[in-house]
């Protein structure tokens, strides 16, 4: 640009200058490097797809020599790859065009990285204004439509459609805020070409995903995922109890974990010590032996697996044990061995050979009592990490049990009880009203009570809004916050505490971060 005469216009076009290297200096080297390991592991992701796409065509082609009928599913195999390396050599094609127009790559602090990495006046002119963006959009869809012209017309290519990974949302830019000219200026416009490659690796990781759907959709096809079951199984024992009093019958179910049920195309046998069993409708073997004396019992499995296609027969074996024992006391927490304070821990006491009457029952490190189906109650008054000891006293035997003392595991807050965090629309965000602190997986009746946390809205070159709030419900300031969400926000909930039964003071469970979209 020739240089101006007039101040007033110099001073206008310095000040420019300025504002436009502070905004290239405004991105932070972290988010860079934030940029740059995504894209890291989007390569290696796509490397990884590579290799597992590699062996699976000539399986395919071999397992359609099977039957006349398959061939046309081999016909189509060599395509699926020509399709995905039309989609990334065009994708690389740009990457390195745009590499190229900002000057390559350069070392920095003996590191190499890109010369235009902050750079977004050029990404915005070629891949905007020069409409390297669109034809990007093309390519993607003129892929995805090849891949599907692979797949059966009628219900499977409809609902392949559904789950191919290759998606170009031509509508959200369409609802921005903010004015977005077309879907390259809402993807790529004023984005610093370190920002870009992550774009342009998860496009190239969309290609080789839907490589191997399609590819797997043909597998199917030929029999590879539904004649032949797997390759590798594992023979397992299921017993009814791994300690049975001499005299008493041991019982177990020995079946391979990998196998459906015996209507399977895979033939399967089973044997106990050399001892062919019958299999029920589960694909299950049932085997039982007295106990005759006591001590450490061993009994070895094996399962013969047939492949229905290649008449290949492999056998699988499986050593297990159980243990014979005398009359004797029997203690067990009923959900596991640990006692959790602020909830009523059930426990299971027995002595074999004697009346419930007879037992006599106490502990240290919390309170047990009887309930009247002949189970016990405890609740644990100790501190978190020390040890609860059940002691058991019958007429001829006693017995005692270490039970480890922790408190509830923290529970997962959710938004409205459902969202866990990252893309939402602002619709949806504006409308949950609360923060619902979970129990997952927790087999006990229990419920924590959210005490409060911060909410922190990120908008756009605007500096961060905080608004505390107490307790589970959004309301007063953080409500105000709320509504205030807008596509390109960032939401996060931080500091947020919670208190549980047993708790002594409040817990931190970390944060939630939602992109509004």
């Amino acid at each position: 640009m020739s240089i101006p005469k007039e101040p007033r216009q110099l001073m206008i076009n310095v000040m420019y200058l300025v504002l436009t290297a502070l905004l290239a200096l405004n991105v932070s080297a972290e988010i860079f490097n934030a940029f740059e390991m995504v894209d890291k592991g989007l390569v290696k992701a796509n490397d990884a797809l590579d290799a597992a796409n590699k062996d699976l065509p000539e399986s395919i082609k071999d397992s359609a020599k099977k039957s006349a009928t398959l061939a046309k599913y081999a016909e189509r195999v060599d395509q699926v790859g020509v399709i995905s390396k039309e989609g990334s050599d065009f994708i690389d094609e740009i990457k390195n065009f745009l590499v190229e127009q900002t000057g390559g790559y350069e070392t920095v602090e003996g590191k190499e990285q890109l010369k235009g990495l902050r750079d977004y006046d050029a990404t915005t002119r070629l891949l905007v204004n020069a409409g390297k963006g669109e034809e990007l959009k093309g390519k993607m869809i003129e892929i995805k439509d090849k891949f599907l012209a692979l797949v059966d017309e009628g219900k499977d290519r409809d609902d392949f459609a559904a789950k191919l990974p290759i998606n170009i949302d031509d509508e959200t830019w369409k609802k921005s805020t903010n004015k977005k000219a077309s879907w390259s200026d809402f993807t790529f416009g004023h984005m610093p070409l370190g920002a870009c490659m992550p774009i342009f690796s998860k496009f190239a990781n969309d290609v080789k995903s839907s490589e191997a759907a399609v590819l797997n959709y043909l597998a199917g096809k030929v029999g590879l995922t539904d004649d032949v079951v797997l390759n590798k199984f594992r023979v397992v024992s299921a017993p009814k109890k791994s300690y049975v009093i001499k005299g008493e019958k041991f019982e177990t179910d020995v079946f391979l974990s990998a196998a459906a049920d015996n209507s399977s195309n895979t033939g399967i046998r089973i044997s106990v010590n050399g001892a062919a069993l019958p299999l029920d409708a589960e694909g299950a073997a049932k085997w039982s032996q007295t106990a005759n004396d006591v001590g450490i019992k061993k009994y070895e499995a094996v399962a013969s697996v047939t492949n229905p296609v290649t008449g290949e027969t492999n056998q699988y074996k499986q050593t297990f044990e159980y243990e014979v024992g005398e009359r004797s006391v029997t203690i067990s927490a009923s959900k596991m061995n640990v006692f959790y304070l602020g909830v009523d821990n059930p426990v299971e006491v027995s002595a074999a050979g004697v009346p419930s009457a007879q037992i006599k029952v106490s502990m240290t490190g919390g309170n047990i009592s009887r309930n009247g189906d002949g189970t016990y109650t405890v609740q644990a008054t100790g501190a978190q990490g020390t040890k609860a000891v059940v002691t058991v006293s019958a007429p001829g035997m006693s017995g005692s049990k270490e039970f480890r003392i922790k408190r509830i595991p923290d529970p997962v807050p959710l938004l409205g009880g459902k969202e866990r965090g990252g893309k939402i629309g602002n619709g949806t965000f504006k409308g949950y009203s609360s923060l619902i602190p979970i129990l997952d997986n927790f087999d006990f009746e229990a419920k924590c009570n959210l005490a409060g946390f911060t909410l922190v809205r990120v908008a756009k070159r605007q500096d961060p809004e905080f608004a505390p709030n107490r307790g589970a419900r959004i309301e007063g300031q953080a409500a105000g916050l709320q509504g205030k969400a807008n596509p390109g926000d960032k939401y996060i909930f931080q500091d947020i505490k919670c208190k549980c039964p047993g708790d002594g003071a409040d817990r931190n469970l970390g944060q939630l971060v939602f992109d509004i979209q």
